[in-house]
């Protein structure tokens, strides 16, 4: 039995209806009820190619054109697993036109996959803006699920994650202050990306007084989990690295 779903978007009310085929089965059908394609939102490791999901090589493998963030990347990714199938850049740059490229596409009964260079598409990402197209043109939406960056290094930090304020990445000048500012008045566990050119910054500008996990290269030959507060954690990269990319956890306000 499938497993519905009510859903809301743009004050309109729908059911998604979810049927655990397999992917290939959900690719290969077409009637009178399927005359559009599927856009697959699937995830993709983020450092260790070893964490892909089968169902994430199997859905790349059946689709008739994958959207990346960079080919290139991708192309890796695909190559370790025997994948051959047509790319098109599509990332935080790419305009109107580029978008409803891919929704023609899908219009016309083609199956497409959306990734991102690392973990889960729309966290952090702007891969949100092709799901709404693609809602609101009534094409189905399928997620492959898989690594996130935010949800590993929660699973490792130690502090209460029942409930957490996601904070993506700091802006870089525009509304920095105001960013941190609200970071601060925050009372439960706050997560936030940020990258090797401004982590020593950021670190700064958080509150002192509240322990923090830092975790740099994820699931990669360099991965470092550090625990302190931001002082002690400030120090610590000083002597190992700063460079790679960092996921930032901070313990709740009362947390001790």
């Amino acid at each position: 039995m499938g497993m519905t779903k009510k859903v809301c978007f743009a004050g309109r009310v729908g059911v998604d209806n979810y049927v655990h085929d397999s992917v290939a089965d959900m690719c290969a059908r077409k009637n009178m009820h399927d005359t559009q394609g599927i856009l697959f939102v699937v995830a993709t490791p983020i450092g260790n190619l070893g964490d892909i999901s089968k169902r994430a090589v199997e859905t790349l493998g059946s689709v008739d054109m994958i959207c990346a963030e960079d080919t290139r990347v991708t192309a890796k990714l695909l190559a370790a697993n025997s994948i051959r199938v047509t790319l098109m850049s599509l990332h935080e740059h790419s305009d109107d036109r580029a978008l409803q490229r891919v929704i023609d596409t899908l219009l016309t009964g083609k199956n497409v996959a959306m990734v991102t260079d690392a973990g889960t598409p729309g966290i952090a990402d702007p891969g949100g803006k092709l799901v709404a197209h693609a809602v609101r043109e009534g094409i189905r939406v399928v997620p492959i699920p898989g690594v996130s960056a935010v949800a590993t290094a929660l699973s490792v930090c130690g502090f209460p994650a029942d409930q957490f304020f996601f904070a993506g990445f700091p802006p870089t000048k525009k509304g920095r202050q105001t960013f941190f500012a609200d970071i601060a008045l925050r009372e439960e566990t706050i997560a936030l990306y940020e990258s090797t050119h401004r982590i020593q910054k950021t670190l700064a500008e958080l509150p002192s007084n509240r322990l923090m996990t830092v975790c740099r290269e994820l699931t990669k030959l360099h991965e470092t989990i550090y625990r302190g507060f931001a002082p002690e954690v400030i120090a610590e990269l000083a002597t190992t690295s700063s460079k790679g990319e960092f996921v930032i956890v901070l313990a709740p306000k009362k947390w001790k």
